[in-house]
């Protein structure tokens, strides 16, 4: 997946093709698709500061 945000491989998203390279300070194991995305959306709710605490 991170490949493929960075351009590497086939089917990124274009945001981070353009703004490339993207580091990765951040990751975590989800059950199922839905989940990942779910807590995705968790994380970007958080304030600056709860995201660094979290890195």
């Amino acid at each position: 997946m991170y490949r493929q945000h960075n351009g590497e491989i086939k089917g990124g998203a274009k945001y981070t093709r353009a703004y490339a390279p993207c580091e990765l300070v951040y990751q975590e194991k989800a059950n199922n698709k839905s989940q990942a995305f779910k807590r995705e959306y968790e994380i970007k709710q958080m304030s600056h500061i709860d995201k660094l605490l979290l890195i």
